[in-house]
């Protein structure tokens, strides 16, 4: 495959690739859009339209006091195409933005078809030749073809890449009950980096009983496939006995309880997991348990009745790399500067989130093309933590895919009365951060 007409290809027709096409395009730059669908289908996707939406047509709340609220308002402020796409397809969906999703990728069609510097070809990528002026935004998702796959892998090492199958929640330590948890190590070995909830016999069988009694999802079958390999989901192990918990990821041998100086009946760990530890995942947890059934099993756990759960369990196929160790930081790939990652290979999770990575990376490729960088958006904006923050963030081991939410921005400074009231001032504060950040780094190269 040669490139010399055009400046970037963009492979992958989704979410992220179309947003970065747009930007690119808007930006006077030339760039081609490769799509594999419909000449190779997913086993995800049922159409070969752009901009598909497989599963919820929902792109969450609006409300600013949110994640994915504040990130379409930052979205929003540095010109974010896919957003405007979507309000013109939107449907009544309260305090969210749901869209219709085939007058959805409509509009992102006609989008891309009026951009006079975009071409759309319907074809598969299958490798990534170096090429002398031409750069490369790889945005093809976690059904990347095999042979694509293999590509990344000769570029980063096979251990860049993850095939993640299990996930287990994580919640907000603001949201935790820490006069009921205390750290500890297991054998008091090494830091007490982990909170422990210690269970009683009665806590312990009413866990034990949500489990195995919890409503499960259905898993497609493109992900049942080498699914379970080395990693039962929780209440798999439940179900092999009413004492495989305590004897496997609850076992509480080491981690006797300071204030009563016993071994509790059981102990569930959370373990820290981002560089600020405001976030704590429940280790050994992967589940496939209905996200509300979730919700209700684990806040029986003693310190966790009012947990905020940012990222709940679930089990499927989802190809990423490992971006803290494979990624520059604009994205590109560290064996290969010319490649660029965006959407959901990098590690973000949701639509609006791969809209948000595929309009950034589009920013850091039109600045490499002019010999410019852009600076890292302010760790305080919902953009910048995901992004700048999370992304690269190396005391996450392993890396695993997240939404935005409060607990990835740094703290406020000031005390704020109320869960909501901080959201809100945080909310706030992202939004000057980022007007100052745009007053310092102008976007010249906006052609529209």
């Amino acid at each position: 495959m040669s490139g010399p007409d055009f400046s970037v290809t963009v492979v992958g027709g989704g979410l992220a690739g179309c947003e970065a096409a747009l930007q690119l395009g808007s930006r006077g730059i030339a760039t081609r859009l490769m799509e594999m669908r419909p000449t190779r289908p997913t086993a995800a996707h049922r159409t070969g339209d752009l901009a598909e939406i497989v599963c919820s047509n929902s792109l969450k709340s609006t409300v600013p006091s949110t994640g994915s609220g504040l990130l379409k308002l930052e979205m929003a402020r540095l010109g974010a195409q896919l957003l405007t796409c979507a309000q013109k397809a939107a449907v009544p969906a309260g305090a969210a933005l749901a869209v219709d999703a085939a007058a959805f990728s409509r509009e992102v069609t006609t989008a891309l078809e009026q951009q006079e510097c975009v071409t759309v070809v319907r074809e598969e990528v299958h490798d990534l030749p170096l090429l002398e002026n031409h750069l490369w935004i790889l945005a093809t998702g976690p059904l990347t073809s095999p042979t694509l796959i293999e590509a990344i892998g000769q570029m980063t090492g096979q251990p860049a890449l993850h095939f993640y199958d299990a996930i287990a929640p994580t919640v907000t330590l603001e949201s935790l009950d820490l006069d009921v948890l205390y750290r500890a190590a297991r054998y008091d070995k090494g830091d007490a980096d982990y909170l422990n909830a210690a269970l009683n016999k009665e806590q312990y069988e009413a866990l034990y009983e949500g489990l195995i009694s919890s409503e499960k999802a259905q898993l497609h079958s493109f992900d049942r496939s080498e699914l379970f390999d080395g990693c039962q989901p929780i209440e798999a192990i439940a179900a092999s006995g009413p004492r495989s918990l305590a004897f496997g990821p609850l076992r509480p041998v080491g981690l006797h309880d300071p204030r009563t100086g016993k071994r509790p009946h059981a102990v569930v760990q959370l373990r820290q997991e981002n560089l600020e530890g405001t976030l704590y995942g429940l280790v050994g947890f992967q589940t496939q348990l209905k996200h509300g059934e979730q919700k209700r099993v684990f806040r029986q756990i003693p310190g966790l009745e009012k947990a905020e759960f940012v990222r709940l369990g679930q089990l499927h196929r989802n190809f990423f790399c490992d971006s803290p160790r494979c990624l520059n930081p604009d994205f590109s790939l560290k064996q290969r500067p010319d490649v660029f990652l965006a959407g959901q290979m990098t590690g973000v999770e949701g639509y609006v989130e791969s809209m948000a990575s595929g309009l950034l990376t589009a920013r850091q490729v039109a600045a490499r093309l002019r010999g410019r960088t852009v600076p890292a958006l302010p760790m305080e904006t919902m953009m910048g933590s995901l992004l700048n923050g999370f992304l690269f963030d190396t005391t996450a081991q392993p890396f695993s895919p997240m939404n935005v939410n409060f607990g990835l921005v740094p703290d406020l400074t000031e005390k704020v009365r109320g869960k909501q009231g901080r959201k809100l001032a945080k909310s706030d504060r992202a939004l000057v951060a980022l007007e100052q950040w745009l007053q310092a780094n102008p976007d010249d190269d906006i052609s529209r």
